[in-house]
């Protein structure tokens, strides 16, 4: 069984795609993790992630730098979503991605194309929203926890400025797959939230089983 997830910054995807994984017992990743692990690469070779030679160059990484606490850090995340602009740095890391997923079993993936460029043959398909000024709440409180000063309107221009180049991207564009179900998290806690999601991928998985027969 593959799931995949998909949804903006601080949508609570992450969250919900672990829970999702622990459920069904199956393995997970986390495919921002990827573009994050460009980005590092980026900064520690002191490329330009705008330049998509300089990011392409940064594409071959050991799996081992995923686990690498710095891929965490906002700052890191904005740089991601610069790289992952670029079609030759997704072309370099689809073949990763769709590798993960279709290992037998099946896998939970989430990022922002899953649905619609990874595996758009997804037996469920969950596209994970809520409204930008609860998902720059979301992000600043990760941030003080961290011990991070940034201000909440920063916060929330990042998100939205985010939100922008994700979605205008010429390559693999954050939007909903056709047959993905929506879940709005804005005002739901995060176990109301996991549960609505189980609820949908069964549904989803459901239909799909009697489809086929």
């Amino acid at each position: 069984m593959i799931i995949a997830v998909d949804g903006p910054a601080a949508s609570g995807k992450g969250t919900i795609a672990r829970a999702l994984a622990t459920h069904y017992r199956l393995p997970y990743l986390d495919t921002g993790l990827l573009y994050r692990a460009v980005a590092a690469n980026v900064t520690r070779h002191e490329l330009d992630p705008a330049i998509e030679a300089d990011a392409v160059a940064a594409c071959d990484f050991d799996e081992s730098l995923l686990a690498d606490p710095v891929l965490r850090d906002d700052e890191m995340g904005k740089c991601a979503s610069i790289v992952s602009a670029h079609p030759l740095v997704r072309a370099a890391l689809l073949h990763r991605q769709r590798r993960f997923a279709n290992q037998p079993g099946g896998a939970v993936l989430d990022g922002r194309d899953i649905g619609t460029v990874i595996a758009p043959d997804a037996d469920a398909k969950l596209f994970v929203k809520a409204t930008p000024t609860i998902r720059a709440r979301r992000r600043h409180a990760e941030l003080r926890e961290r011990g991070g000063q940034v201000s909440m309107d920063k916060v929330l221009a990042d998100i939205r400025a985010r939100d922008q180049r994700d979605s205008m991207r010429s390559s693999a564009p954050l939007v909903a797959a056709n047959d993905a179900a929506l879940l709005d998290t804005s005002f739901l806690s995060i176990e109301a939230a996991v549960k609505r999601a189980v609820e949908l991928v069964d549904r989803q998985v459901r239909l799909k089983a009697e489809r086929t027969q």
